[in-house]
């Protein structure tokens, strides 16, 4: 297995840059033994009753930071908090170089001049290697982030072209209407074909609902540099899975439904979940599984996605989900029919199937 096994063209006229709206008019390419070119308000209609969507409920936290230490100005990215500490962060920065430890920088809306920007400050503690920096701020908790919310931009990820950064529109438009329990740097992408009109003809098809919490971090957008991609680092997501929850999950399955995750995120942390017999436990922790062709699945029946990177952790599960090949001719399929890529784009509903990779017995 080579990381380009999982490479392919991609026009730069296909990532979307926006949204279509209304949220639930986007795009659908069911996959299966064929492909079906559909829209996400078919779903209801393609699953059955007694089916459990299973939905990641974090909120993203505007992360994007800017400031100044001194005269020089600042840009910070916010990716991963201190497991330990509730004031620490560790962040990209633009121009690292010019920070060092023990420097203070000051953040605000700086690009707003009605804004004080003495908001929030922050303390460098250490510059680890690959150009990071960990700020330890002035306030904790629920009160940084409260000031995040204030001084801070919805940190979209690299491929969106905001040159002045998230824009009134992407605070809405970048975060799920079920959004709950604070805590992500990157959206739940999948999550964000969802409308209040979507979800209640879910209820009324007989789909049970039930939340996961797992707080997407920047590393999800982490290109896979390695040849091998199974020397990859995976990077680690905080996440949690509620009794009541892995108790829905078990009970439809064992009654003959079947477990829907919608999205990545979801998945994986189902599956962190779950033994060897496919029971999901609960669970509340950091998990940093890594999922390449050859996983086999316990307790994920179908995937809600969107369309991924060319190279990514998250091309590499979907492949391992449906089959290397199948994947390919897929997005070779969306491609050729225009369908829009990533964070803003269109879905998929995958369906679990034999590798077409995999030898015969």
């Amino acid at each position: 297995m080579r990381t380009d096994d999982f490479d392919f063209d991609l026009p730069k006229s296909l990532v979307a840059q926006r949204p279509i709206r209304p949220r639930d008019a986007a795009r659908l390419l069911e996959v299966g033994e064929s492909f079906r070119d559909l829209g996400v308000r078919d779903l209801p209609d393609l699953l059955r009753p007694g089916d459990v969507a299973v939905f990641n409920d974090t909120r993203v936290i505007p992360t994007r930071l800017w400031g100044t230490r001194g005269q020089a100005r600042i840009e910070a990215t916010l990716h991963k908090p201190d497991p330990a500490r509730d004031d620490t962060w560790r962040a990209f920065a633009r121009p690292g170089k010019r920070l060092r430890v023990g420097d203070t920088v000051t953040f605000g809306k700086l690009q707003d001049a009605t804004q004080n920007a003495a908001s929030l400050t922050a303390e460098v503690i250490d510059k680890p290697a690959g150009g990071e920096v960990v700020l330890r701020f002035e306030r904790a908790g629920a009160d940084l982030l409260h000031a995040l919310e204030r001084v801070g931009g919805m940190p979209l990820p690299p491929y969106i072209d905001r040159h002045d950064g998230a824009d009134l529109s992407d605070e809405q438009d970048y975060q799920t209407v079920f959004a709950r329990a604070p805590g992500a740097v990157a959206a739940p992408t999948a999550g964000l074909h969802f409308t209040d009109e979507l979800l209640a003809r879910l209820d009324a098809r007989g789909v049970r609902r039930v939340t996961v919490t797992l707080h997407v971090g920047a590393g999800t957008f982490l290109p896979v540099k390695t040849d091998d991609p199974r020397q990859h680092p995976m990077h680690a997501e905080f996440g949690e899975i509620t009794a009541d929850t892995a108790e829905a999950i078990n009970a439809a399955r064992a009654a003959g439904g079947r477990a829907v995750a919608i999205g990545t995120t979801a998945l994986r942390l189902i599956e962190t979940a779950a033994d060897a017999a496919g029971t999901v436990h609960p669970f509340r922790d950091e998990s940093d599984i890594f999922i390449l062709p050859g996983y086999r699945f316990k307790a994920s029946d179908l995937l809600f996605t969107n369309f991924h990177l060319p190279r990514s952790t998250l091309f590499m599960l979907v492949c391992a989900f449906a089959g290397r090949r199948r994947m390919l001719a897929a997005y070779a399929h969306a491609k050729q029919q225009g369908y829009r890529f990533f964070s803003y784009g269109d879905a998929s509903l995958l369906h679990r199937l034999p590798d077409l990779d995999a030898p015969a017995p």
